[in-house]
């Protein structure tokens, strides 16, 4: 992960992600650079939109996150007061029955 963090913080300073700038950035960290990892890393950004990237990254997961928790919690609300209603009738229940051992 500190490889990633390393270009997106080259990136965000505006300065070019390339091998050298990479190997600065982790060795200021305190990482020590695997040499294969970072021209992995910066091969597999060449020609890739880093912002591009990141905005589209940032956007689906938002989107889709507050649908899928609104599923769930809409059916768990439903069983939630059909439960409710039982237990207060069962509490009731319980109640007269404790009286009736009292009077009985």
């Amino acid at each position: 992960m500190e490889y990633i963090y390393a270009a997106l913080l080259l990136h965000h300073a505006g300065k070019k992600v390339d091998e050298a700038s990479v190997k600065s950035v982790l060795t200021a960290a305190g990482v020590a650079a695997d040499d294969s990892r970072v021209k992995a890393l910066v091969a597999s950004l060449e020609g890739v939109n880093i912002a591009d990237a990141i905005a589209k990254a940032a956007v689906a997961p938002v989107a889709a996150a507050p649908a899928a928790a609104a599923a769930p919690a809409a059916a768990a609300a439903a069983p939630d007061a059909e439960e409710k209603k039982e237990d207060k009738k069962h509490e009731e229940e319980s109640a007269m029955a404790g009286l009736g051992a009292l009077f009985g």
